[in-house]
């Protein structure tokens, strides 16, 4: 991890974009001086124990960058909800951030928008900028929020601009490249697991301050 401490009136700012993690930074500093963000930070991650699995010809999630990025994919990337096929492309991009496994953008006309609805729901990212929400209504069966995608992203994720994501722990099935992923743990954050993958992956219980 590379941190960077300031002077006090900017140490509780820094220290917060350092991991992206403010809210947790903030509740835990019982004190505005430098060192004592340094050292609650030296805690927090002590106490997390993080044993990255890196194995040879597989990525570990934690070689993955922060900031996050995005990248095109030429994986065939493929949702299935309620035995039908909602999107599939081989001209994704997936969106690569330190202790999470991928999460995969498909491209607007690879999708099918019979089943498609944007609802009144957002949220911020702070790498990605104000994600907007969709539902899913196939043959009779529905689910909220099934996905997001950004109208107006950020400059670097231009890129996927209107791109769709699926929550796959909502979907029948979600695949890569033939493999059934599985989904990460939580409620909130949308990666798919590969067998191509290693962890330890954010999302589970006790990981929130990762």
């Amino acid at each position: 991890y590379n941190f960077f401490f300031f002077q006090a009136e900017d140490g509780i700012r820094d220290a917060q974009e350092s991991r992206g993690l403010g809210d947790v930074y903030k509740r835990q500093v019982s004190t505005q001086s430098t060192w004592g963000i340094k050292n609650c930070l030296n805690k927090m991650f002590s106490s997390a124990n993080i044993q990255p699995e890196r194995v040879p010809g597989k990525e570990c999630v934690w070689d993955y960058p922060r900031p996050a990025i995005c990248e095109p994919t030429p994986k065939k990337l493929k949702v299935v909800f309620n035995g039908v096929t909602i999107a599939e492309t081989e001209k994704g991009y997936r969106v690569l951030e330190t202790s999470h496994p991928p999460s995969y953008y498909f491209p607007p006309e690879d999708c099918n928008f019979n089943y498609i609805k944007k609802n009144s729901k957002q949220t911020y990212c702070e790498w990605k900028g104000a994600a907007s929400y969709f539902d899913l209504n196939v043959n009779g069966k529905q689910i909220s929020s099934a996905g997001w995608f950004y109208e107006n992203p950020t400059e670097k994720f231009q890129p996927m601009k209107g791109y769709l994501a699926f929550y796959l722990s909502k979907m029948d099935a979600c695949y890569v490249n033939d493999e059934q992923a599985k989904s990460q743990e939580g409620d909130f954050y949308g990666g798919w697991l590969t067998d191509d993958i290693t962890g330890p992956f954010k999302g589970g219980k006790g990981t929130y301050g990762w």
